[in-house]
């Protein structure tokens, strides 16, 4: 009777860690979004994604499009390899979260919500996106509340991420960007003057790997909030404000970075920068210029000492991770 005792003890031990394993490998370790995504506003209290729908695992574009644009609530977990070409849109009160280290997005990308259907309170986790055939996340058309975290984004053919069109509150973090030129863009054009008063963005532990510009390039947001990344290798620029943005730029690490921050780009007006207790490895002098609001006013942070991000962004950032 003890043995059999034990041996049930045991098989429930190993029962109890397999669940959690594959409850991790599903992206839904136990994680809130932080930053401006958890910010208390425009009627939505942080961002919670799917939360108060049902779970779903989806093999197919046509899977993915269904729920991704159903008007409920769903937690849509990705797995295995989906190709498509366009876009897919997500309308609101989803989260979409890859399963283990290999859910990807091929050919095609992700974005949240259209002219009439907004894409607010999304999570996108744990997704590898590459090849897409326009950007691989589009964040328009005034969504809010948005967490995009622990992604891998690379050879794109336009923006990897792109923030836009009024969105505001949103969180980048923990992605890895590689292979890729325009990483992410904050700001639809210098002529779309819609998005002053939105673009509320923070950025941070993202790994922004050779990658060459636009990490990010910012129009109008004010604040949007940069701490704690890792560059590397970036040959264009790091940080680009622009058209009266507000950018603050602290604790992050700068390698091999000729230009780690621009104040104005190309035919952009001038934004403000703040930066402080920033890295400078083998790169270049930032530019700063005026004042930015300070994040506490939304939301509390706590910053990482910037010279460990070397190693902890790159070992915790992207799939598979969380």
């Amino acid at each position: 009777m003890r043995h059999r005792a034990f041996t049930a003890a045991i098989i429930a031990v190993v029962v109890s860690i397999s669940t959690l394993v594959a409850v991790k490998a599903a992206g839904a370790a136990v994680a809130t979004a932080d930053g401006f995504a958890s910010v208390d506003a425009l009627g939505q209290n942080g961002t919670t994604g799917g939360a108060a729908g049902p779970t779903v695992t989806v093999t197919t574009a046509a899977q993915l499009a269904d729920y991704a644009g159903r008007n409920t609530p769903f937690t849509i977990l990705v797995q295995g390899r989906i190709t498509f070409d366009d876009m897919i849109t997500v309308v609101a009160n989803k989260s979409i979260i890859g399963v283990g280290s290999t859910a990807t997005i091929d050919g095609g990308g992700l974005q949240l919500g259209s002219t009439t259907r907004p894409g607010n309170n999304v999570i996108i986790r744990n997704l590898t996106f590459v090849n897409a055939s326009d950007d691989s996340i589009s964040v328009t058309n005034a969504a809010h509340h948005v967490w995009i975290d622990h992604n891998d984004l690379s050879n794109g053919y336009d923006g990897l991420l792109d923030i836009k069109r009024k969105s505001t509150f949103v969180t980048v973090s923990w992605n890895h960007f590689h292979h890729h030129s325009k990483s992410t863009l904050v700001g639809h054009s210098d002529s779309w003057t819609q998005d002053v008063g939105y673009l509320k963005v923070t950025y941070h532990h993202n790994y922004f790997d050779g990658t060459d510009q636009r990490h990010p390039r910012v129009r109008f947001g004010d604040p949007v909030h940069v701490y704690n990344n890792y560059y590397r290798d970036n040959p264009l620029y790091g940080i680009a404000s622009t058209e009266n943005a507000g950018v603050l730029v602290e604790a992050n690490y700068f390698r091999n970075v000729a230009h780690p921050i621009h104040v104005g780009y190309d035919r952009s007006g001038p934004g403000r920068v703040v930066e402080r207790g920033n890295i400078y490895e083998n790169s270049g002098a930032p530019q700063t210029a005026g004042t930015v609001a300070d994040p506490r006013q939304w939301y509390s942070y706590t910053l990482d000492n910037p010279a460990t991000l070397p190693t902890t962004v790159p070992a915790g950032a992207g799939v598979g991770k969380i």
